[in-house]
């Protein structure tokens, strides 16, 4: 999903692209929407736990990511604010019978 961003980022089209979370189905859900011609695509990642930071540095050059606060100043990292959503429209293909 990350490596989407960092494609996405360097387009000469780049939009901020933000990461956004839900709960959803009592999971935990970190996704994105990418796509502006022929329909959008949503790419998603069930998480182990809420995240507990506000954003995410993504390092350009290797693809290395850690959770953090605030936005820092390395040139070669972009950072992409973690978006928390109470309700969406969007339905994701998750298995909820079962329980981790």
């Amino acid at each position: 999903m990350l490596n989407v961003i960092l494609y996405t980022s360097q387009s000469f089209m780049a939009i901020l692209p933000q990461l956004h979370y839900i709960t959803y189905h009592d999971k935990e859900i970190l996704f994105i929407h990418t796509g502006l011609v022929g329909g959008i695509v949503a790419h998603y990642y069930i998480l182990d736990k809420k995240p507990n930071k506000k954003f995410v540095e993504l390092n350009k050059m290797t693809g290395d990511f850690v959770f953090v606060d605030a936005v820092g100043t390395n040139a070669q990292c972009i950072y992409i604010p973690i978006v928390r959503l109470i309700k969406s429209t969007l339905r994701f293909p998750i298995d909820t019978s079962t329980n981790y």
